[in-house]
């Protein structure tokens, strides 16, 4: 079986060649994927489904060129932590945003039960702004 460092390491793999269906491959039926308060996908989103509409959809369509490079991933066992950049232009205002950002995710029975954002929303927030 794969270890929960392996498991958020291909999940990171699959988003850079934005492979939707092997992102979500270990990610639990009732997994609970927050955001951030502020962010623009706020809130604590149940499944795969929820997640991919009110999360990866919302973002595509309001960013252009919206990645996540990682710049290290942190072993904890059953919880790993993934640190780096998010990157994109905001398609209303033209205006790029590079901001900090972690991610926390909970690893069980090799799924995916938990992820947890945190970033900087002011930097976001201002990228929006007119």
């Amino acid at each position: 079986m794969r270890t929960p460092y392996q498991i958020v390491a291909d999940h990171y793999a699959a988003s850079d060649r934005h492979d939707l269906a092997a992102m979500f491959a270990d990610v639990a039926n009732d997994v609970q994927w927050t955001e951030m308060a502020g962010f623009p996908c706020a809130g604590t989103h149940v499944g795969p489904a929820q997640v991919v509409e009110k999360v990866f959809q919302v973002l595509g369509a309001e960013w252009e060129g919206y990645r996540f490079v990682l710049e290290r991933l942190v072993d904890g066992g059953d919880t790993v932590v993934g640190i780096g950049d998010y990157h994109a232009r905001h398609r209303k205002t033209g205006k790029p945003m590079q901001v900090r950002v972690t991610h926390v995710w909970q690893v069980q029975g090799g799924k995916v039960r938990r992820f947890e954002q945190f970033t900087d929303t002011l930097l976001v927030a201002r990228a929006m702004q007119p």
